[in-house]
């Protein structure tokens, strides 16, 4: 590698309890990059200021809330899937100036594949937010039809934009909601807000369940529905792989090669 010392850093707040730095310094470490990353409190309405003060010091950031749409105002250079789902979790300092992607539909996917999962006929999506809709853009054409049940009616439209191809329809908010016949069903909400959804889980659920949140662990949406039967995969597989395809675009190292030593990193960090 080179000796180029590149350095990143997790914007967002609260950020005090991100895993970013475990994941990209150890990253670095493995690869035999020389680097620095840091976690750097940023709050809504700071990241024009913020980049406009500090960023030439970084070659890289990564973004999480509430960020991670705050992002599309900016001056920027943003790639189809960042317009398309209107949502960025990535910012690279190239010599023409910052351009932006985001990871987390990528992550999603590789960390479906990497439990065995290929393709549904029916998902449920919980939520309508930055992540939904990165979780949206990487279903299309992977899901025969994808359901969205939001809180707020005015996202929908920036929703729907995020299919091409895949049916996707949309439900009001229901604690009550029918989750039988559907082959996976993605949380995108924070913590508590399906909760009642939760405590209204039949006794015997199928299917799997990916709850994008990982602490705290587990969730009581994933705790009734692995009580239920049902299989379940956390946020913590979707933030290892979206890390390592955000590292593949900053480093051009195949980062994908230690996400095992990676994954014990993680694990060890999160006890």
């Amino acid at each position: 590698m080179s000796k180029k010392i590149l350095r990143g850093a997790v914007l967002g707040y609260p950020i005090a309890h991100s895993l970013s730095p475990t994941l990209h310094k150890a990253a670095f470490n493995l690869l035999g990059i020389a680097g620095e990353y840091s976690a750097i409190e940023v709050k809504s309405g700071e990241l024009k200021n913020f980049l406009e003060n500090k960023g030439s010091d970084f070659d890289y950031f990564s973004l999480t809330m509430p960020l991670k749409e705050e992002a599309l105002d900016l001056d920027i250079a943003i790639d189809e899937l960042g317009k398309r789902i209107q949502s960025l979790n990535t910012l690279i300092r190239r010599e023409t100036g910052w351009s932006a992607t985001s990871t987390d539909g990528s992550g999603f996917i590789q960390a479906l594949a990497n439990a065995g999962y290929q393709q549904f006929d029916k998902v449920l999506i919980l939520g309508a937010g930055g992540t939904a809709r990165a979780v949206a853009g990487a279903l299309d054409g992977l899901a025969g039809s994808v359901d969205v049940m939001r809180r707020s009616v005015r996202r929908s439209p920036a929703i729907a934009a995020c299919f091409r191809t895949t049916e996707c329809n949309f439900l009001d908010w229901d604690d009550l909601v029918d989750i039988s016949g559907y082959q996976l069903v993605v949380n995108t909400t924070p913590s508590g807000a399906a909760d009642l959804v939760a405590e209204n889980l039949p006794r015997e659920v199928s299917g799997l369940l990916f709850d994008v949140l990982y602490k705290p662990w587990p969730t009581l949406l994933a705790q009734r529905w692995s009580d239920a039967g049902g299989a379940i995969l956390n946020g913590f597989e979707l933030l290892l792989y979206q890390g390592i395809d955000q590292l593949a675009l900053v480093s051009g190292a195949d980062v994908k090669v230690i996400a095992e030593e990676l994954r014990k990193t993680l694990a060890k960090a999160i006890i």
